[in-house]
């Protein structure tokens, strides 16, 4: 059996990365996951109650919806949405990038036991190692809220995307009022940072997470975000608004 973590301290404010947008938190946010990497795609199915899956099943079938032979996933993480979208599209060329070498060697290891063809680069999003219009489909699954602008970010989406491309961000929006988002606050702010720091050995990383969605633009105003970057927009809504699919295509 695997030990359990040892218990920590609870954790510092500088220790948590900054939440919300014009943020200076890069660095921090990729210790946070490399430190959380091992045991990262456990907490996403106990913490998610595997509905998870569900979500980037709706995400993926989007971002597929086009055929497009060339496709970049960023912010992969451990490259669970990229498989999905290898397997259900195995004639796509599929990219996988991300910051944290850490979550990328994961990654390729599941890949290889899936004996599923996915490329996974290291590199920034918001300055993506790729010349202009390289992609026709360019995703994004619970990691743009970790950027430090989003407006860049969504900027160099537009610019890697061919004209027409689709875009495909799958985000946790703020809870909603009403009784489900009081529900949902409370677990997101008491019970998923004691479960998250339990599994994780890492406090840090889910008092951060609640942070982060609380912080996050709501739907409305991330869909005028995009339309201002030069997408024509679209949002569906999961599991009572818990998670948000934003649909982008490119105008020329």
């Amino acid at each position: 059996m695997t030990p359990a973590p040892e218990p920590q301290a609870a954790p510092r404010r500088s220790d948590i990365p900054r939440v919300g947008d014009k943020q200076d938190k890069a660095e921090s946010v990729q210790r946070m996951f490399a430190s959380i990497a091992p045991r990262y795609d456990l907490l996403n199915r106990v913490l998610s109650l595997g509905v998870d899956k569900s979500w980037r099943r709706a995400a993926a079938r989007e971002a597929l919806l086009l055929s497009p032979t060339t496709l970049l996933d960023v912010a992969t993480g451990t490259g669970d949405f990229a498989l999905e979208l290898k397997r259900r599209s195995p004639e796509t060329q599929v990219t996988a990038s991300d910051f944290v070498p850490q979550m990328l060697d994961i990654g390729r290891r599941k890949a290889q036991a899936r004996h599923l063809e996915i490329s996974f680069e290291e590199g920034d999003a918001l300055k993506l190692p790729y010349p202009d219009a390289s992609f026709e489909s360019l995703t994004c699954a619970f990691g743009f809220r970790n950027f430090a602008d989003y407006q860049r970010g969504l900027a160099e989406f537009w610019r890697v995307l061919t004209p027409g491309g689709r875009l495909v961000i799958l985000e946790f929006p703020p809870p909603a009022e009403g009784v489900f988002g009081r529900v949902f606050r409370f677990y997101f702010r008491q019970v998923l940072p004691r479960i998250g720091a339990l599994i994780s050995g890492n406090a840090g990383a889910y008092t951060y997470l609640p942070e982060s969605v609380l912080a996050f633009p709501d739907p409305a105003r991330l869909a005028r975000m995009m339309h201002a970057t030069g997408f024509r927009t679209r949002v569906q809504l999961l599991t009572f608004g818990i998670a948000a699919v934003h649909v982008g295509t490119k105008l020329a």
